[in-house]
């Protein structure tokens, strides 16, 4: 650090303590004042976040009775969707049964066709 810069520094340290020290002389009367105004200052601040917070908390509760509904809504849909599913599987079922019937009835009447040759063919 060159000298100049230290007698610089020297010089505004000199000034900020005599400030502080001429400061501290009014400090009664305007530190209660000034006291005044922190607090009110804090008391408002308090009130803004107490009001965002009251906004906040209305906001998530209808965000909840919005997904309450939401939810009920889908399971009234998923509980039709099942029904419906379910119908599709008995019809399913009762298709592959009278599939198989159909297929046994078929193997049943080619085996009872007989096995010789028409007449005018040789075997």
């Amino acid at each position: 650090m060159s000298a100049i810069a230290k007698r610089f520094n020297r010089a505004a340290l000199a000034c900020l303590l005599a400030l502080s020290a001429a400061a501290q002389a009014q400090a009664p009367v305007e530190e209660r004042g000034q006291a005044l105004q922190q607090g009110q200052y804090r008391a408002g601040a308090a009130y803004r976040e107490l009001e965002q917070a009251r906004h906040d908390a209305k906001l998530a509760e209808q965000d909840v009775l919005n997904s309450r509904d939401a939810n009920a809504a889908a399971q009234k849909e998923a509980a039709f969707r099942k029904s419906e599913l379910d119908k599709a599987e008995k019809a399913l079922t009762a298709a592959r049964t009278r599939l198989q019937s159909a297929q046994r009835a078929y193997d049943d009447a080619v085996r009872a066709v007989p096995r010789t040759a028409p007449p005018g063919q040789t075997q």
